[in-house]
């Protein structure tokens, strides 16, 4: 089979749904990355043979998102794309495809990308509203428009909160706040762990903005109305403290809950894309890659617990890549919620008994803390959930290289009760 390799990635700052970014639709932010990175690897989007999109609250008004953003972003016609939607995962699954895509034969360039715009997640009205409008437009005559009219009750006029019900678990009837809840009781953990954890992901994410280190793969825009250019994430607060976090209320379980909105990520609008070739046209091109992919994994965990996927899914990765968290030079694991991260540490360590990968966990042993998530994570800059998969990806290869180091695994839980995790190993040029 062909060899999948990264040439390059980039992505949009992460900025908090209904901020700076909120007039900026999914499509033009997968627009903006896109094209930026080709300027940026030098690469014409004739070369391109897919694209490949990672989305979860899908435009209504642009349907297979990933086909609008590969038109619209200059690559030609008669090559294809098209669009998947695998929750939390949406762009790990992205790149897995791609790779899938260039390993069999069936491609030599594919960009894989991830995008959400949760600011323009809309709201939804029930089904009798509707109805009743239907039957108002039918109306003729004065007397019949009037009938419709009375037919209206206050309660019609009640929208339903769609970003509320697409973090919801229609199996397990959970929002995805309970279910961190469910394990910080399972798990033990307290209310100051979990805000000790959400501190250190600012203080961290702050000192990687200071020092420059995430610049090389944030773009900048220039979003209406204002246009004033953001050229990193709005997200991390250098003046976040113990106290300030400490006056916050639980969200989710009011009385006796310990998940509060300081120590879950944001909800976020962002893009983030890699470039993924063939490694042999990418080296009759004149390219060097930045990485290749020793395991692309998912695995299936309780919806009630899906925090604990990266669990699940990385003693899996470890099995077909033949490697153990002592290879692991850094780690990205995303933190849907502190409680989730924490519970996930203690779960490497002494790992579920339903794990369908038992005889792998050997490999597992909690991530040593100055290997995780070292500028930060999702608590700080953010969630877009159809683009973090791609964003890790990018961040880890990009430490790796700063740091000269050569192993690394980006992993994350999936509403829905899932994970994924990727092994990922830099390439010198």
């Amino acid at each position: 089979m062909s060899e999948a390799v990264i040439i390059g990635g980039v992505r949009t700052p992460f900025v908090q749904a209904g901020g700076e970014l909120s007039n900026v639709p999914a499509p033009e932010l997968g627009i903006l990355a896109v094209r930026d990175l080709l300027y940026r690897l030098d690469v014409e989007p004739r070369l391109i043979d897919e694209l490949i999109c990672g989305n979860v609250a899908s435009p209504v008004d642009s349907a297979n998102v990933g086909r609008v953003i590969a038109l619209r972003a200059g690559i030609p016609r008669d090559r294809i794309a098209h669009t998947v939607n695998r929750n939390c995962a949406s762009g790990l699954e992205a790149v897995s495809q791609a790779v899938a895509r260039i390993e069999y034969g069936r491609a030599k360039a594919v960009i894989a990308l991830g995008v959400d715009s949760m600011s323009n997640v809309p709201l939804l009205f029930r089904k009798q509203f509707g109805e009743k409008l239907l039957e108002l437009s039918k109306a003729r005559s004065s007397l019949q428009k009037l009938r419709g009219l009375l037919r209206f009750r206050p309660s019609d006029f009640a929208p339903l909160i769609g970003l509320k019900l697409g973090l919801t678990d229609p199996v397990s009837g959970l929002i995805m706040g309970d279910t961190a809840e469910k394990l910080a009781r399972e798990y033990g953990i307290s209310r100051d762990e979990q805000d000790q954890f959400a501190l250190a992901s600012h203080l961290k994410a702050v000192e990687a903005l200071k020092a420059g280190r995430l610049a090389s793969e944030t773009l900048t825009l220039y979003p209406p109305p204002s246009s004033d250019p953001i050229a990193q994430d709005i997200g991390p607060r250098e003046s976040q403290s113990m106290s300030a976090l400490g006056k916050l209320t639980p969200y989710f379980d009011r009385k006796w809950g310990t998940v509060t909105v300081g120590n879950s990520c944001g909800v976020t609008d962002g893009a983030a894309a890699l470039l993924l070739m063939d490694r042999d046209y990418a080296a009759s091109l004149g390219l060097s890659p930045i990485g290749r992919f020793r395991a692309t994994e998912f695995s299936g965990c309780d919806p009630a617990r899906m925090g604990l996927g990266p669990v699940y899914s990385t003693a899996k990765a470890f099995e077909v890549a033949g490697v153990t968290m002592d290879d692991m030079d850094l780690v990205e694991l995303n933190e849907a919620f502190a409680a989730q991260v924490l519970a996930c540490q203690r779960g490497f360590e002494n790992p579920p008994d339903d794990c369908s990968n038992c005889n792998a966990t050997s490999r597992l042993r909690r991530i040593p803390e100055e290997k995780l998530n070292v500028n930060g994570g999702a608590i700080a800059l953010g969630h877009p959930v159809g683009a973090t998969g791609t964003r890790l990806i990018l961040t880890l290869l990009n430490e790796l290289k700063r740091r000269d180091q050569t192993m690394g695994l980006a992993t994350l839980c999936v509403g829905g009760g899932q994970g994924g995790a990727f092994i990922v190993e830099r390439l010198a040029a």
